[in-house]
């Protein structure tokens, strides 16, 4: 394979001065796969851009698992865009604050309408996608998560409000985690108002109303984060300078890490970054974390283009298929050329588990906004062969005692055949 040279990107002044964090053990254990993509991505991270947390997982003769990270250029200063994998902490804190809301009669599958009070703000009266042709919470967190579906986002964000997802998050212990931003071209102020919603019940009568909502909270925008050398701006005329993500959603590879780990081993972490979950939350998150489209009757996705590796990475190649005894609980994020994965891996046949979280970017011409990413050639494939070496180390890898997974091991099933349309294209 010929290497691929993409020019530097202009960094972050404060990420010059400082220290990304790498763990010599990671580091061998990706060297000794001589991969020519794979080991020249590792050997160029002032181009990529590249942050990997290795997570090995340890139990002892009780079950009881332990926790250890191996970071690999991990740097909370060098940015990337997160896209998508925003969504993970908004499908926990949407069913967070439903539970919250039990006396006021609403739950993850109460019937939803969203109603607009400022001009740049959409309605929402139906969802042709749901089986009972109406929005819910329920419905959002599966298209978010299945092929991670941006409007489902949206409506998340406008349920739990801006001023709840930051504050909530913080006092988790993710101070410099900001979620400020809807995927709908607003300006910093429009995305501080949120929709009004009534939840109804299936005869059209209100339940609650949940009014309007404003944040009025400050941000800490003095971090300047800008990527690339030029962008394409709404008008596609090149703008020849860096896009500015000053104001933008910002998460780290270490938030990610820590807010799966948060959900699939509530026990591991201190109660106060535990959230608020019930018993069936954390069982509908589990699902729908490792469910493929071909398993969704409701939405019921064309499996040509939604195929069972396509939201996950670290076993996505050329066949899109998936290992039979292997399931992924995981969320994947792509937008302005990073890519992004968040995962905890298990392993049925073989009892083995690990988490793995990992972001690069890939964008040759250093244009932004361009739609000419190196996603198939480079991101992709780098991510998949990131994925199978340390799925190949964990195979090897001795163990005091072998895990029971049983927790994590569910029914799932084939989707039904019938004659409705399947979708073929999502906003993701």
């Amino acid at each position: 394979m010929k290497s691929v040279f993409i020019p530097v990107l202009l960094l972050v002044s404060l990420a010059a001065f400082s220290q990304p964090r790498t763990d010599k053990e990671l580091l061998d254990i990706l060297k000794q796969n001589s991969d020519p993509l794979l080991q020249e991505v590792i050997s160029h991270p002032e181009v990529y851009r590249y942050q990997v947390i290795y997570t090995r997982i340890d139990r002892d003769k009780k079950n009881k698992p332990s926790f250890h990270n191996y970071y690999l250029n991990v740097d909370s200063l060098i940015y990337f865009n997160p896209a998508s994998t925003v969504k993970l902490p908004l499908a926990f804190l949407s069913l967070e604050k439903l539970r919250s809301m039990k006396n006021e009669g609403v739950d993850m599958n109460t019937l939803m309408q969203f109603d607009s009070s400022r001009p740049w703000q959409r309605k929402l009266y139906a969802d042709s996608t749901s089986e009972t042709g109406k929005p819910s919470i329920a419905h959002f967190i599966r298209k978010a998560l299945l092929v991670s579906d941006n409007d489902a986002y949206n409506r998340m964000y406008q349920f739990i409000g801006q001023q709840t997802i930051n504050r909530r998050l913080h006092e988790m212990g993710y101070p410099d985690l900001r979620i400020s931003r809807q995927f709908m071209g607003l300006t910093v102020d429009q995305n501080r108002y949120t929709n009004p919603i009534r939840f109804i019940d299936t005869e059209g009568k209100l339940i609650y109303l949940q009014p309007e909502a404003y944040n009025p909270d400050a941000f800490n925008f003095s971090h300047i984060n800008r990527m690339g050398k030029g962008y394409l701006n709404a008008k596609d005329s090149l703008v020849n300078e860096p896009i500015d993500f000053t104001f933008a959603n910002n998460l780290t590879v270490e938030h990610l890490q820590g807010l799966l780990q948060s959900v699939m081993f509530p026990q591991s972490v201190s109660k106060k970054q535990r959230f608020h979950l019930s018993k069936n939350d954390y069982a509908f998150l589990y699902r729908y974390l490792s469910q493929y489209p071909s398993e969704s009757d409701y939405p019921k996705y064309d499996t040509a283009k939604f195929y069972d590796s396509y939201v996950k990475f670290y076993f996505r190649d050329s066949t899109h298929l998936m290992p039979e005894h292997v399931r992924v609980f995981n969320k994947v994020g792509w937008a302005y050329g990073c890519l992004t994965d968040v995962s905890y891996v298990a392993d049925f046949k073989n009892n083995i588990e690990f988490m793995l979280t990992a972001t690069i970017y890939v964008n040759a011409d250093g244009i932004l906004n361009d739609d000419k990413y190196e996603y198939d050639s480079v991101g992709w494939p780098f991510m998949n062969k990131l994925g199978q070496t340390i799925y190949s180390y964990e195979l090897k890898r001795p163990r005091p005692f072998r895990p029971d997974l049983s927790g994590f091991k569910l029914e799932y099933q084939p989707r039904k055949a019938d004659s409705r349309p399947a979708i073929k294209e999502v906003d993701n």
